[in-house]
């Protein structure tokens, strides 16, 4: 059966995530199947809206399945990963631009890849086992995918500390983080769902939505925002004795010291000019080089590959990644840069 499955039912298209096995973790040949169904459906009359859902309990989408681009890039073939990730983009771009209202329904792990393709739609439902993450400077990326946008934008600094920490956050902190719009009991989806494939009327997310406790962000966004918005983010976070500062720092100091310098100033530079367009281009020109001059490739083999979960970066400490290096990572592409569609 094909990892996607795309139909029209009553006045919706709908896609599905058809992977459960490997929690639905994105394929390059998913995401091209996505965007020929939203191109396909763009112009279609009697498909009113786009629901995206994922099979199985476990995940929405854990990311992107990133084993083919690690073994092409161990082999000095860069130019996979580039073109994936170039291919990738364009899908999240078009999500974001969608004319026509787009619903996901986001259970358990949605991470990295699957917060590009849930993420930037028009209606983000989340429910109970929902667990959204950027985890990116863990395996040595930057937050890719559009994600670093909804980072910059996200209250006060709590963009820098999702992104430096990869920290999982429930429903409560995705709709408060702006990763999502709405709490809808997951033993009522299906329910929904079928209403929206037969009705199209989106007031019916409103009506079934619900309020969701727990959140943690609200509560230390003070903390954050003193820690996280600092100038010397990393050595704010020595200073500061609160005990969710010192689960961050925890947290950053297992991760990746490029990519976090990187993904510092990547999300301020998103701030400043807060579109999809600028993020994917700072993103693109971190992944573009990643498997060649960055850590990588040497991330996965710790995570997936090896799993001994014990990388030996490039840099042994934050301190020790300079100025020409984050440099090297983050200068424009030329002609290799993202071109879009006007």
């Amino acid at each position: 059966m094909s990892d996607i499955i795309a139909r029209i039912e009553g006045v919706a298209g709908r896609i599905t995530l058809n992977r459960p096995k490997a929690l639905n973790a994105l394929t390059w040949d998913m995401a091209l199947d996505i965007e020929a169904a939203l191109d396909a459906w763009a112009d279609d009359d009697a498909v009113q809206v786009v629901i995206i859902d994922a099979a199985g309990e476990k995940a929405f989408c854990s990311g992107g399945d990133i084993a083919e681009i690690y073994a092409t890039g161990k082999a000095g073939n860069y130019a996979y990963g580039q073109r994936f990730w170039r291919d990738e983009y364009r899908l999240n771009r078009k999500i974001y631009h969608y004319d026509k209202p787009i619903v996901s329904f986001m259970q358990g792990y949605t991470m990295g890849g699957g917060v590009g393709v849930g993420c930037h739609g028009s209606h983000r439902i989340v429910g109970e086992t929902t667990q959204i993450a950027m985890p990116e400077t863990s395996i040595g990326l930057v937050p890719d995918v559009g994600g670093s946008l909804i980072l910059a934008t996200a209250p006060g600094h709590v963009g820098e500390y999702l992104g430096l920490t990869g920290s999982r956050i429930n429903a409560a902190d995705a709709i408060y983080a702006n990763f999502a719009d709405a709490f809808v009991p997951e033993d009522q989806w299906n329910v929904l769902k079928d209403q929206l494939c037969d009705t199209g009327n989106l007031g019916l997310i409103d009506d079934a939505a619900q309020e969701f406790q727990g959140g943690m962000l609200r509560e230390n966004q003070t903390a954050i925002d003193a820690v996280f918005g600092a100038d010397d983010v990393f050595a704010a976070c020595k200073d500061d004795t609160t005990e969710v500062i010192q689960s961050a720092a925890k947290k950053m100091s297992r991760n990746a010291p490029l990519a976090l310098q990187v993904t510092l100033g990547l999300i301020r530079a998103v701030r400043a000019d807060p579109t999809i367009e600028t993020a994917l281009d700072h993103e693109f020109r971190y992944t573009f080089r990643s498997a060649q001059f960055g850590d990588f490739i040497e991330g996965i083999r710790a995570a997936i590959i090896d799993r001994d979960r014990t990388p030996v970066w490039k840099h042994a400490t934050i301190a020790d990644v300079s100025d020409a290096d984050i440099a090297q990572m983050t200068a424009p592409l030329g002609s290799d840069a993202l071109i879009w569609e006007t």
